[in-house]
């Protein structure tokens, strides 16, 4: 983070907005900009891949019952949909499999939200391609430093904080695609603060996903009324958002300058359609496969922190939804099938009576001495002969981030099902908006 600024906490929506309004994306650090067009494709395939789910298909057919004009577009569709469930759809694909990206300091999963945001406001804004990625880097990157300032303690209480944080960001991201100035800003982010959505207690449901959804939609609305003189808290973000929501936080000494040590610039990329606690056991298991036939597997013990069995403890999951949050179903798959993707997610697969065997062999053994970003996996075959793999850093961390190529190779799993031959085309619509006079070349390449 860059250097705290000593406000009041009557000062911090105030001093954040100002900071919102001045912010030139020209003045971004390159690796940063790199990042934010990385986490913009990520998403945008994560989405894509999955809108044939159930959920975005209720979300559309409420749509067409109680929207308003279809004029924004759904990726992955050639339906349109209005602001609200357009952001409603976009932002519950963008998270719905569990695919997206993870800030690991806050488990925020930024970018979903904030995609969503910009595609419902296209067809009112018409931005330019510089103002989308200014918008888009701008909403990623408030709610993320809003994230660390209540971290972890705001988690920890049970709420979901890509819906909480994530409709801060989004209030943020419209704000700017629709030229507020600074003090509507502020208004936007009061707004927002006050329609927070998520509680952890939704995993495993379509809930999660709402959340991403709600947020954008939420965000949206926001700063719409803020433009239209709405009024807010003189501190929504400290008074009725931190003090409220988080039993002990440091909002008070938010990062305002957007200068230097972007929280942005620290986002993760999934490998796995997955909760991320998991993915050094399955790293794990996934290098084991070669070495040990399954027909052969006794117990397997898996040493890990405390945080997998409290957020990916369902040993037991019935569909795939429910799946992405056990550690012991995608260790299975690991062994099983020596990679894991949607494929290992769908409910047929989670149903197997040979999967279901398998895991019900599969033990978590937490202790905190095991870092969050390491898990060993000892397998105990039917002669007694042990084998043993450790991960210290999961692949897709920070110290083993994906590389540009592994990227890719998962965008084109997630979009060629959908839109095949569409790759290229939404890489360098990515690759070029910020230099782009209009987002259509985006919006072409991410819709049927």
């Amino acid at each position: 983070m860059t250097s705290s600024v000593d406000l009041r906490p009557a000062g911090v929506t105030d001093a954040l907005a100002e900071a919102v309004a001045g912010f030139r994306l020209a003045a971004l650090d390159a690796a940063v900009a790199h990042e934010a067009k990385r986490s913009l494709f990520n998403v945008l395939a994560v989405a894509i891949g999955a809108m044939r789910h159930p959920g975005v298909d209720a979300i559309l057919r409420v749509a067409r019952e109680a929207g308003g004009p279809a004029v924004a577009p759904i990726v992955g569709r050639s339906v349109r949909a209005d602001a609200h469930f357009a952001a409603l759809a976009n932002g519950f694909a963008g998270h719905v499999d569990d695919y997206d990206d993870t800030h690991l300091a806050t488990v925020i999963h930024p970018a979903a939200s904030i995609a969503a945001t910009l595609l419902a406001l296209v067809p009112l804004c018409a931005p330019s391609g510089e103002d989308a990625m200014r918008a888009f880097v701008l909403g990623c990157e408030v709610q993320l430093r809003v994230g660390v300032a209540i971290s972890p303690e705001h988690y920890d209480d049970g709420w979901h904080i890509t819906g909480t944080c994530g409709t801060i960001g989004a209030a943020v991201a419209a704000a700017a695609l629709l030229h507020l100035d600074a003090e509507a800003t502020a208004r936007a982010i009061g707004i927002a603060a006050s329609t927070t959505v998520g509680q952890r207690e939704g995993f495993g449901t379509m809930a999660k996903a709402y959340h991403a959804g709600k947020a954008a939609a939420n965000g949206i609305r926001a700063a719409s009324l803020a433009r239209g003189g709405f009024t807010a808290p003189a501190d929504g973000l400290a008074r009725g958002f931190a003090d409220a929501l988080a039993h002990a936080h440091r909002i008070g000494s938010l990062a305002i300058a957007f200068e230097h040590d972007f929280e942005l610039a620290k986002n993760t990329y999934k490998p796995y359609p997955c909760g991320i606690v998991a993915h050094p056991a399955i790293d794990a298991a996934v290098a084991l496969a070669p070495r040990v036939p399954r027909e052969r597997i006794a117990a397997v013990a898996v040493h890990c922190n405390p945080l997998v069995p409290e957020l990916m403890g369902n040993r037991t999951p019935v569909d795939g939804l429910q799946a992405r949050f056990s550690a012991v179903h995608g260790v299975t798959m690991g062994l099983v099938a020596g990679t894991v993707g949607l494929a290992q997610y769908a409910d047929e697969v989670v149903n197997d009576p040979l999967v279901v065997a398998l895991r019900a062999r599969v033990a978590l053994d937490p202790s905190e001495a095991m870092p969050r970003a390491a898990a060993r996996v000892i397998v105990t075959l039917d002669d007694g002969t042990i084998v043993t793999e450790t991960v210290e850093h999961a692949r897709g961390s920070l110290e083993r981030p994906l590389t540009d190529a592994e990227l890719g190779a998962k965008a084109f799993a997630l979009v060629e099902p959908v839109l095949p031959g569409r790759l290229d085309a939404v890489r360098r619509a990515v690759s070029d908006l910020a230099t782009s006079a209009t987002t259509d070349a985006l919006v072409a390449a991410v819709t049927a």
